[in-house]
This record gives structure tokens, sequence and C-alpha cells, in this order.
């Protein structure tokens, strides 16, 4: 019986309800300068997830804060490849600073997006993780290509589900665009990431069950209701016999 979870909150990105936060998540994935965050962000939002014990990860993106590293841009590899390697070594120097260990590396937006079907971009991320020789471990969608990339080239990676996005068929995300992107119901929250704990399958927007696994799962920071979201999300599982950790 799963008796733990670990919930990730995506963070630095501006809406400073990370306090508020905190308390109830595991780990996060703090923005390093490419869709949002700076290092005085950095720095804040790393000394509150020392404070609350929570793994720390990078989140980079696409260099784009016009369009929040939302839409795919177009970059040759060896741009993209440095991009993608300064904003990760950007959140290591800070927490160097704290004597803290960059725990795990989740790309943001469409990189995280092109990344789960696009080999070239797939590669790319696996190259700075081999690159920088960080022991840090790469969250990544199931069934992805760059879960199968990393797992071939010895990246340990964690699969990652979302606990406030909706899914089709084809375990790809409901676009924003769609009115049934995002999960904003307590309930229809839990529900969600309980099927998922406790079957290892997810109800997609058509009412089918696809099997799926995840080692973690994400709320959206920048969800106008994440913190009481969070909240009851925590507090529901907790009923049920499940730890955040």
């Amino acid at each position: 019986m799963t008796t733990h979870i670990d919930i990730n909150v995506d963070v630095g990105e501006g809406i400073n309800n990370e306090a508020e936060i905190m308390p109830f998540i595991s780990s996060c994935n703090i923005a390093c300068g490419g869709h949002a965050g700076d290092l005085k962000s950095m720095r804040h939002v790393v000394q509150l997830a020392k404070e609350y014990s929570v793994k720390i990860g990078a989140h980079p993106s696409f260099p784009d804060k016009e369009h929040f590293g939302r839409k795919p841009m177009e970059m040759s590899c060896v741009t993209l490849y440095t991009s993608i390697k300064n904003q990760i070594k950007t959140l290591v120097s800070v927490l160097d600073e704290e004597h803290l260990q960059l725990h795990h590396v989740k790309p943001h937006g469409a990189l995280y997006n092109m990344a789960a079907v696009d080999e070239n971009i797939a590669q790319i991320i696996v190259e700075v993780m081999k690159g920088l020789m960080l022991r840090a471990k790469l969250y990544v969608p199931y069934k992805s290509v760059i879960a199968k990339l990393a797992i071939e080239q010895g990246i340990p990676i964690l699969y990652e589900a979302f606990a406030d996005r909706n899914y089709t068929e084809d375990l790809i995300l409901v676009p924003r665009t769609a009115s049934n992107a995002v999960i904003e119901n307590e309930e229809a929250l839990f529900n969600h990431v309980n099927t998922m704990l406790m079957s290892q399958k997810v109800r997609t927007v058509s009412g089918v069950l696809k099997e799926i696994k995840a080692d973690t799962f994400c709320i959206h920071g920048d969800n106008p209701n994440a913190v009481q979201l969070i909240t009851s999300l925590t507090k529901r599982l907790e009923e049920n016999g499940i730890k955040v950790t």
C-alpha cells in the first residue's frame, strides 16, 4: 500500500507564494532565469526550501521571459545547450552558498513538452546533465522520449505526473487553451491524484483509464488557487494515511 508521496511545485516564478507553499510540499523546481527568476529570487526561494527541508531542483526553460517559456523557440543545439547549462549552473552557485545539493532538474513549459516527444531536444537536456556531471535526477513524463534517452545514457530519472492538469489518451497534457486543461476543484484534484497513486492509471478527459507511473506529482505554483489546492491535497492524503515526503 502507498504510504508516501512526493509533491513538487514550480517556484520562483514571480508569484511570491513560496512561503505559504513550502510547508506542504517535499520538492520544488526553482526558475533559474530562462522564463522567470534571477539571483535574488533564487536566493530567496532556496533559503525557504532549506528552512522547510524541501528538495531543490532546477527549472530551466527556453530563454523566453516574454512568453513565460510556454512557446517553442527555434534555436541551434549549441545555443540551447549553453542556455540550459548556464541556467542550471546559476542555481547551483546559489546552492553552493547555502551548502546545499541540487536534487533534480525539471525542464519548464515548452522545453518540457518538446523533450517528451523530440529526440533532439531531449538529447540536449541529457547532454547538459552529463556535461555538468550532476548527481541530480531528471524529472520526466512516463513513456516519454527524454525518459528513454536518459535511462539509456545512465541519467537517473523520476517519473512525473501532473496533479492539477488533465490528460489526453496519448498521456499528453490538455492544452492550456482548453477550458478543461487545469483542475481547479479540490475534490477533483484529490481523486485525480489518488487514482494515479493507487492504480497507476490516469483518467483522461475522455473518461478512459490509461497506464501511468509517477514518482512525483506536480502542482503548478502559478495556479491562482495553488496554495488552497496544495494544503487541501496534503490534508486529504494524510487523512488517508499517505504522507508527503
